[in-house]
């Protein structure tokens, strides 16, 4: 039985939604965190409905925060547990992302992911393995998990974008080309990456700029 993500959002610009950006925040984070971008590009993307949902679980050193999964090497908790927190929160987040594009009338080809840290990995885990092609992926200071594993699941193709910053110390910065090549492997054709000067763990102004016209492109606005 999947779990009910609980989740915040802004409305477009334009008062008329035709395309949404899904936030998916990182470990210890909530959905507020990554919404507060949308004031910085909801203007740009005028008829975009934003939607932060809080990951499942919540994390046991932040009182705030919560995860899509525990890390044990950052929680101490057994690898068993973070494979299985892994596979319900993929179980949630599927049944998040039916029931709110049924709820706002969009096709999955209105939609984009947008993850930082473990969002991102839930963003480029869960999307390949849907039946539909969403119109895209930007994901940020994250790595794609069980790569070996991708070209033989993988059932939809759509474009990525990768965000990492050269000075991360949390999710190391070679962890953005390793995706890119899995990706390529497993033929995703539209694979971008973008290495983001003097940045740690973060997203920069830059980053947030280049992921912007990502997203206009795809939504085609």
């Amino acid at each position: 039985m999947t779990r009910v993500l609980q989740s915040l959002r802004k409305g477009p610009f334009s008062g008329t939604t035709r395309s949404m950006v899904v936030f998916l925040h990182g470990y210890g984070a909530n959905g507020a965190d990554l919404l507060s971008l949308a004031d910085l590009i909801g203007e740009e993307l005028p008829d975009t409905l934003f939607v932060a949902p809080d990951a499942p679980e919540t994390n046991p050193a932040m009182p705030h925060g919560f995860q899509w999964f525990p890390i044990p090497w950052i929680d101490g908790s057994p690898e068993e547990a973070a494979e299985r927190g892994m596979r319900s929160s993929v179980d949630d987040l599927n049944a998040f992302l039916d029931a709110l594009m049924v709820d706002e009338d969009l096709l999955p080809e209105q939609v984009v992911l947008f993850g930082f840290s473990q969002g991102t990995m839930m963003a480029l885990h869960v999307a390949p393995r849907r039946e539909d092609p969403i119109a895209g992926i930007v994901g940020s200071s994250g790595r794609l998990m069980l790569p070996d594993l991708l070209a033989e699941e993988v059932v939809s193709h759509f474009p990525v974008l990768l965000l990492h910053g050269e000075l991360d110390d949390v999710v190391p910065p070679s962890s953005m080309p390793a995706a890119v090549t899995a990706l390529q492997e497993a033929n995703f054709t539209e694979v971008y990456a973008r290495v983001m000067q003097d940045t740690a763990h973060s997203i920069s102004p830059d980053g947030i700029s280049v992921a912007v016209a990502f997203i206009r492109d795809k939504l085609s606005f």
